[in-house]
């Protein structure tokens, strides 16, 4: 099943892709690999989840905020090469969580855009990753995530 088929068959559609908020670009191609700029948890322009994990979100929000992300970076990535059918391998995802200090759940939440991943992408959408938690993300978001992707 194509990865697009499979967003629908989960009940989840991509937002419009989230234009860059500094001085960057949202995706960058070279060879066969696309390098993603972090999203943060907005849909449609609207921020979804703002605050710390431990504070004003929890792990379950906050793992509710990393699919938001991954659907942001997925609109990103189809502006950029027309189709998610291109994507041949998720390679890598960095995940960064807005926690209260003394925070070592980051991998639980950040498992929220890996799970998601992988059944958007089945095999090709496991990933090699990391799971950072910090005490302040851009705009109070309470998750941002950095994909790095192959495609065709």
């Amino acid at each position: 099943m194509n990865p697009e088929a499979k967003l629908a068959e989960l009940g989840l559609t991509l937002p419009n892709p989230p234009a860059a908020a500094g001085s960057y670009v949202p995706v960058v191609r070279t060879g066969n690999l696309l390098f993603c700029a972090g999203t943060i948890a907005v849909f449609n322009g609207q921020q979804t989840h703002v605050g710390q994990v431990g504070k004003e979100q929890t792990i379950e929000t906050a793992r509710k905020a990393a699919e938001i992300c991954v659907l942001n970076t997925l609109a990103n990535i189809k502006a950029a090469v027309g189709s998610l059918d291109r994507v041949t391998r998720i390679v890598m995802v960095n995940g960064f969580v807005n926690a209260v200090d003394g925070f070592t759940e980051s991998p639980a939440v950040i498992n929220g855009a890996s799970d998601l991943l992988v059944k958007i992408f089945g095999e090709a959408g496991k990933h090699a990753r990391a799971a950072v938690a910090t005490n302040g993300l851009p705009r109070g978001t309470t998750v941002e995530v950095v994909v790095v992707a192959e495609v065709r």
